[in-house]
């Protein structure tokens, strides 16, 4: 089973694997993020040559059922050299979600450069996890190794994780959409305060990137910041095993629950 199974053109039956750990029936906003990532990767390209994403942010405009969804995407700023592309997530008539990515042209450079920042050491052995709420769903869905921290403890975490399913049936996930399934949890693993008496949701999620990811292996290091006002940011380094691909970050909801 995969997050989404095909069931017309640009339309998808969400899958119980798509769903989050605090609300039931609701998905976790990164396969619906990596998503509409494939929904931009394809709309073809208006650039001159090769082109890629080097920013890509999600607007979470409500919670997203685990139910029938549809993706429609298009280049709204066309160009030689780069290009915006907008994409929405739909239930019904209604947008749930949108995105809008800049890609831009890519071109061999005689160029001396540092070698990328390494990644942090993949841990050997997965982590296993004492609450039941992180071994359901999206949580279940893919394979977590923390190299620091833990779901289940406050603070910065470094976690390495790659999904036991695909994102669409009989697909093989881009480098892109795999990234986008595991970076809406920044959030989640560097939490600092009881997520059973406090929420702390994103509104949105946004990426950039220097190069553009490979592999099955994604790795996050976050820390989150949280202010007396009710606000916060959580903040995330990105690796594939090559080295670091870019950032990422998440502005935040904080409250008490109920």
């Amino acid at each position: 089973m995969s997050f989404y199974e095909p069931v017309g053109d640009d339309a998808f039956a969400a899958t119980p694997h798509t769903q989050g750990p605090w609300v039931p029936g609701q998905q976790h906003a990164g396969p619906p993020s990596a998503l509409l990532a494939r929904a931009i990767e394809r709309v073809p390209s208006t650039v001159a040559g090769p082109a890629q994403v080097v920013r890509l942010t999600v607007e979470i405009l409500g919670a997203v059922p685990v139910t029938e969804i549809r993706t429609r995407a298009q280049v709204v700023r066309p160009g030689r050299s780069v290009e915006l592309v907008e994409a929405e997530l739909l239930v019904g008539e209604r947008p749930v979600v949108k995105a809008r990515a800049w890609r831009v042209r890519t071109a061999p450079l005689d160029l001396t450069l540092p070698p990328p920042a390494p990644a942090p050491p993949l841990p050997a052995d997965e982590t296993t996890f004492a609450q039941s709420m992180w071994q359901v769903g999206y949580l279940k869905a893919l394979e977590w190794r923390f190299a620091e921290g833990h779901f289940e403890e406050p603070g910065p975490a470094v976690v390495w994780a790659r999904q036991r399913v695909p994102l669409v049936s009989g697909e093989e996930p881009s480098g892109l959409q795999r990234l986008l399934v595991l970076a809406d949890s920044g959030n989640g693993v560097s939490g600092l305060i009881d997520s059973d008496e406090w929420l702390f949701i994103n509104t949105e999620l946004t990426v950039h990137l220097h190069r553009q990811p490979a592999g099955e292996w994604m790795c996050m290091s976050a820390r989150t910041t949280l202010d007396p006002s009710g606000v916060g940011l959580a903040e995330t380094e990105l690796f594939d095993r090559a080295g670091r691909v870019g950032r990422g970050a998440q502005a935040l909801l904080v409250g008490r629950r109920g």
